[in-house]
């Protein structure tokens, strides 16, 4: 990309509650801990029942914003990606620009594309931030999704987010190239009026999430003239812990070049978060000079892809506010499966539409 455009500050979000695959499969009458074993997740988060995508995109943006000591009415565009807006029609962008004091003077949106409404979010701010229509821009990824009873996706499918301000000052992390793969390959969905959504099972990996990484991420080195070995970090969409790290070793990654930013072990898979709070967990690690590759992934399906290069900026800002994404990680309250029911509503009375 043209200029010194890229990430200024962020913050990240992931609500206390947590619950194990253990505990899930105890009462399905299954091995839950096997479950989690082969997806890679030992528990997941779970929002209490006054969080949701606007409350999540709110505590981490505010994070952003005192950490990068940006002024809220110099925000001239706020995305929020996601899947689990709280409303069908009525945009979640709104809320939390009012939230955070960023109104009337922005353009706002909710984004929707699987999990890499988030990045889609990013790259639109890149976009008016470069073209110099805006000073700062800000992308959110945020989900609340959830699986259905007994699912397989239960046992992963969990809450939170991440806030990054887009600017071309004071850039901590400058975004050097971003690219896109996208196909119609349907390997998950909703349609209107379903509670839950639905998968294709096996189909989601190899021709959809692992056709699509692989070919953006090979592209975007291929543009940016760089290999594996040029990164220190590298972080991927990660619906379960096994697929990351298997498409990690695929393209030539290293275990501790993965490091960072593989958080879904320990929190679960946050759909639009899941890359950015991996990213998010990397920034809080990183040191000026590092090179930082993600690569996001939305079912439906398509992948967006970013070089970063980590700037001596990084050394003069404030990471000292808010919780760490490690704290996020290794902290939380674990509930058992009825309260977890309770909070998310899996539970309905007699006579409920």
């Amino acid at each position: 990309m043209k200029g010194n455009v890229g990430i200024v500050s962020y913050g990240a979000y992931v609500p206390r509650y947590r619950i194990t695959p253990a505990e899930i499969g105890r009462v399905w009458g299954t091995d839950g801990a096997a479950m989690g074993a082969g997806l890679a997740v030992h528990r997941k988060s779970v929002p209490a029942p006054d969080e949701d995508t606007i409350t999540i995109s709110t505590e981490a943006l505010r994070t952003a914003l005192i950490r990068g000591a940006i002024d809220p009415q110099e925000i001239g565009a706020l995305y929020i990606g996601s899947e689990s807006h709280p409303y069908a029609v009525k945009p979640s962008a709104t809320v939390v620009a009012q939230a955070v004091g960023a109104t009337p003077n922005l353009t706002a949106a909710d984004f929707e594309f699987a999990c890499k409404a988030g990045t889609a979010a990013i790259q639109t701010c890149l976009g008016l931030v470069g073209a110099e229509m805006i000073r700062y821009g800000v992308a959110i990824g945020s989900d609340t999704s959830q699986g259905a009873p007994g699912d397989a996706l239960e046992y992963s499918a969990s809450a939170g987010g991440a806030a990054f301000v887009i600017g071309r000052e004071r850039v901590i992390a400058r975004v050097r190239e971003t690219l896109s793969y996208t196909t119609d390959t349907p390997d998950f969905w909703r349609r209107e009026g379903q509670r839950y959504p639905s998968h294709s099972g096996r189909f989601t990996g190899e021709p959809a999430y692992f056709r699509h990484v692989t070919e953006c991420a090979k592209r975007i080195m291929d543009r940016a003239g760089t290999t594996p070995k040029s990164y220190a970090h590298v972080v991927f969409h990660q619906p379960n812990g096994k697929f990351p790290q298997r498409v990690g070793k695929q393209l030539g990654f290293t275990d501790a070049q993965m490091k960072y930013g593989l958080v879904t072990p320990h929190i679960g898979n946050t759909y639009s978060g899941a890359a950015l709070i991996g990213l998010a967990n990397v920034l809080d690690h990183a040191l000026a000079g590092e090179s930082v590759l993600m690569v996001g992934y939305g079912s439906g399906a398509g992948s967006d892809a970013f070089d970063l290069e980590v700037t001596d900026e990084l050394t003069r800002f404030d990471r000292s506010y808010g919780t760490p994404v490690q704290e996020f990680l290794d902290g939380g309250v674990e509930i058992p499966y009825s309260v977890y029911a309770k909070f998310r509503g899996k539970i309905h009375m007699g006579g409920e539409a």
